[in-house]
């Protein structure tokens, strides 16, 4: 059947603009790291991007080596974007990244000119899109002049195949000569995605300095700490979830550590009307610094769920006292 969108999908979704640009995001984006490889169901995928774009949601995060296997995300997702969103481009945010091991090699991962460049032209084929809303360097590469890297992300953008350059886990001083380097090539760094959730909060020291100085945006990916702080594991660890999958990133050992603070914020989330996953979606976008929230999603009743921590989004000062004390 014809996908026809919801046609109240922006009555609710709340936006923000990126930094200092123009451009307004979601203040809930959907990420495609898990859940849309080859080793997933393509309908309930489908489902999903259906979901999430009748509920406001704009902006579908990729990068080139999702999946698994690499790749597939960009090409299973490209296949619907082309049979049901093509009408709809223009209202879309499409991004995708380079920086991790696409093929052998010594031009397959990192940060050369060589293999940014090549990496967009195999994502624009796998997504079925003329351009990239916005382009990332996915990682700094310790071998190759900054200079190099960045000057990728300027070709990317003036040729066309990428309207905006983003960085992703860039830590303060990199950012800085990083956003430096592209304000001078007059390519200015839109938006920036680390890592942030209450129980990883390293962008505090330093990071959301340096992008508010420069008026860089952020959007966190794993705010939920990868499905950590959610009800999920409240009662032990079930095989479908991350922690329970061979191809995950999530050890089971992880889930357990972490299981005392996990438990302490479901009762303050409990306390304020909310499940565990919308206060901690709550809690990042409180951020001056954050434009929007990166959520990855196995189902649709996720989207739904994480959507709905936009009606509860403040905090008392006792609350935010009682997180800090809770995660340490």
């Amino acid at each position: 059947m014809t996908y026809e969108p919801n046609p109240n999908r922006y009555d609710e979704m709340k936006y923000a603009r990126s930094g200092r640009s123009g451009l307004q995001l979601p203040r809930i984006s959907l990420g495609f790291w898990h859940n849309f490889g080859d080793v997933d169901d393509p309908e309930q995928a489908r489902r999903m991007m259906h979901r999430a774009f009748d509920l406001g949601i704009t902006h579908f995060d990729f990068a080139n080596n999702y999946g698994p296997p690499p790749g597939s995300a960009e090409r299973n997702c490209g296949l619907v974007l082309a049979q049901d969103f093509m009408a709809h481009r223009d209202e879309l945010i499409i991004s995708s990244k380079a920086g991790y091991l696409m093929w052998p090699g010594p031009y397959g991962e990192w940060g050369t000119r060589k293999y940014l460049l090549a990496s967009l032209d195999q994502s624009l084929k796998r997504l079925g899109v003329d351009y990239v809303d916005i382009f990332y360097s996915h990682r700094p590469d310790p071998n190759t002049p900054l200079d190099e890297t960045m000057g990728a992300l300027e070709t990317a953008v003036k040729s066309g195949k990428a309207l905006y350059a983003g960085l992703s886990n860039y830590g303060p001083s990199g950012t800085r000569e990083a956003a430096t380097l592209l304000q001078a090539a007059r390519t200015p760094c839109l938006i920036h995605q680390p890592k942030y959730s209450m129980l990883v909060r390293d962008p505090e020291r330093g990071l959301f300095d340096v992008l508010t100085e420069f008026g860089i945006g952020c959007i966190p990916f794993s705010p939920l700490a990868q499905g950590m702080l959610t009800d999920k594991y409240l009662h032990g660890i079930p095989n479908t979830s991350r922690a329970g999958k061979e191809h995950g990133f999530l050890q089971e050992q992880e889930v357990v550590k972490a299981l005392p603070k996990i438990q302490a914020l479901h009762a303050l989330a409990q306390a304020r009307g909310q499940s565990l996953a919308q206060m901690a979606l709550a809690w990042v976008l409180r951020q001056p610094t954050v434009t929007t929230v990166l959520i990855g999603a196995s189902s649709v009743a996720q989207i739904e769920e994480n959507v709905g921590c936009l009606k509860q989004s403040s905090f008392t000062t006792e609350e935010l006292s009682l997180i800090d004390q809770i995660t340490g």
